[in-house]
């Protein structure tokens, strides 16, 4: 019989637990920021699953990227936001 090929999420578990010495050894902060990161990759396993064609850390990184990016982006419309309410006031 053929090899059963694991799930996108049984593979993000995989890769989470690869990193387990690794986050041992940051930083209490860093530690807290790793997890950040593996969270938010965590909420596209389901957009993962269709990137069969690429590597599935590769994956998740870029998931990642993009909570990242989400972030600053809104952090620079708030700023934005500022900007304009203090152009207003002066």
């Amino acid at each position: 019989m053929g090899r059963t090929v694991p799930s996108i999420t049984q593979v993000f578990l995989h890769e989470e637990q690869a990193l387990t010495r690794f986050r041992r050894a940051l930083r209490r902060s860093d530690q807290l920021a790793l997890d950040e990161l593996l969270d938010n990759a965590r909420q596209h396993i389901a957009a993962a699953a269709y990137a069969t064609h690429v590597l599935p850390m590769e994956t998740f990184l870029v998931a990642m990227l993009l909570e990242e990016h989400k972030e600053v982006r809104r952090l620079r419309d708030e700023v934005e936001r500022l900007r304009q309410l203090q152009d207003a006031k002066d």
